[in-house]
Parts: structure tokens; C-alpha cells; sequence
């Protein structure tokens, strides 16, 4: 899985990076078909966003999450990959 993470008026400090490809391993053990994954943090005044498109076997799944906390933003956006890509391995395993 390649990671590719961006930022927009926010710096990606190694401990953001170690943050987000730590939490992105548990999709990893969940569904192995993930290729790419693009990861935006955004930070509008109070506003954290995190977005983020993956590339799964035959589909992309797309999930965005605003926080006042960036890192909090992060959990959320994970949670909500999490229940899409588990969605997208039990319609996969009923065919």
C-alpha cells in the first residue's frame, strides 16, 4: 500500500506521517487489496479536515472528516474508511 499524504496550510511533521500510516496499517489487515491511498490534511482557521481517497481492487472509496483536533480528524476519517472497506469485502464475499 503506498501512502501519499499532503497538506495545506498545515506542515506534516514526522509524528503527523508516523500518526497516519499507523492508523492506515489497520485497513491493511482488514482488506489486502488496497493499492494507493491519497491523503489530504487541510487547516481552515479552527477547522482540521482530513480526506482521503483509496484505491481498492475494482473501486475507490472516498471519506472526508472535520475536527477541531487534526489528529482526532484522522481516527474519524479512519472509522469511516473502516466501515466502508469491510462493506466492500462482504459484498466481494457473497459473490
Amino acid at each position: 500500500m503506498q501512502i501519499n499524504l499532503t497538506g495545506h496550510h498545515v506542515e506534516i511533521t514526522t509524528a503527523l506521517r508516523d500518526y497516519v500510516h499507523t492508523k492506515f496499517d489497520k485497513l491493511e489487515r482488514h482488506f489486502d487489496h488496497i493499492s494507493n491511498v491519497y491523503v489530504v490534511l487541510n487547516v481552515e482557521k479552527t477547522q482540521q479536515t482530513a480526506e482521503a481517497k483509496l484505491n481498492l481492487s475494482g473501486r475507490e472509496v472516498y471519506a472526508t472528516h472535520h475536527h477541531d483536533n487534526m489528529y482526532a480528524a484522522i481516527d474519524g476519517l479512519i472509522d469511516k474508511l473502516d466501515r466502508q472497506v469491510i462493506k466492500h469485502k462482504e459484498k466481494i464475499s457473497r459473490h
